[in-house]
């Protein structure tokens, strides 16, 4: 019987954990973290997701090129050139798995509809909802973990790497394993919004300027107990500040989704 630590306690203990020991995960422990994915919410019974658990080198080695941003030849160049490139847990981690919005078996059973906005909607929303029941459980069972949204940066080349045909579309990474904790990567949480501002009653309740400077200024002293100059604001700016993933729509309509 697996010891599980209680709930409250496993969310409240969240961490991104980037560096691992080496050790694999037993197959009891990873059949558990992914039966409690498989027993997660889903909208309507549509069970619009899928997970794809990435074991070929080669593969984990192109899918961490994608998250460098670099095409393989940019990637080998780099290594030759003795460059410190980032997403090494993506090649090292014990179990990498992705996680896929999936229309394809609705389409396989019925002749449907699945070209709507509003289904790829539900399907991210499914997507993520089991992923995260399968990362609670994984940190409950004293497994750590980190998301991998970079595996969009080349969604279309992650897709053939993955093989996932039409109506299939993967949409981030997890990394799973047992958390190094001799690293000061893994020994501290970011600071997240207080209460006050992400909970309103009845009605939306915009934030004031003064909270969001305060929490602004405690995000900065995060960073810079890290070593790194930067603030919420430099971080917000930095993902939302340019083009966010051009191809996306264009891709997400080759894959049937998001045409009307």
């Amino acid at each position: 019987m697996l010891d599980s630590k209680p709930t409250l306690q496993t969310l409240l203990d969240h961490r991104s954990i980037r560096k691992y020991t080496g050790e694999p995960i037993s197959d009891e422990m990873l059949v558990a973290v992914l039966e409690a994915g498989r027993a997660v919410s889903t909208s309507s019974f549509l069970q619009a997701a899928s997970i794809i658990r990435v074991v070929d080198p080669a593969k984990r080695t192109a899918l961490r090129q994608i998250c460098c941003d670099m095409s393989e030849d940019q990637y080998n160049q780099a290594l030759a050139d003795g460059k410190r490139l980032g997403h090494g847990y993506v090649e090292n981690c014990a179990e990498y798995l992705v996680f896929c919005m999936d229309a394809y078996r609705h389409n396989q059973l019925a002749d449907v509809q699945t070209d709507w906005t509003e289904v790829a909607v539900i399907g991210a929303i499914d997507t993520a909802l089991m992923a995260q029941n399968v990362l609670a459980a994984a940190e409950s069972l004293g497994l750590g973990g980190v998301f991998i949204g970079s595996l969009r940066n080349d969604i279309r080349r992650a897709g053939e790497i993955l093989g996932t045909p039409k109506h299939v579309v993967p949409l981030f990474g997890l990394c799973l394993g047992h958390p190094d904790m001799s690293s000061k990567i893994n020994q501290s949480q970011r600071p997240r919004l207080p209460l006050d501002v992400l909970v309103s009653t009845d009605t939306y309740q915009v934030a004031s300027d003064e909270t969001l400077a305060a929490y602004n200024e405690v995000v900065k002293g995060y960073y810079n107990g890290r070593g790194i100059e930067m603030d919420w604001k430099d971080q917000i700016a930095s993902t939302f500040g340019d083009d966010a993933r051009p191809f996306m729509l264009e891709y997400l309509q080759e894959q049937g989704f998001c045409k009307r």
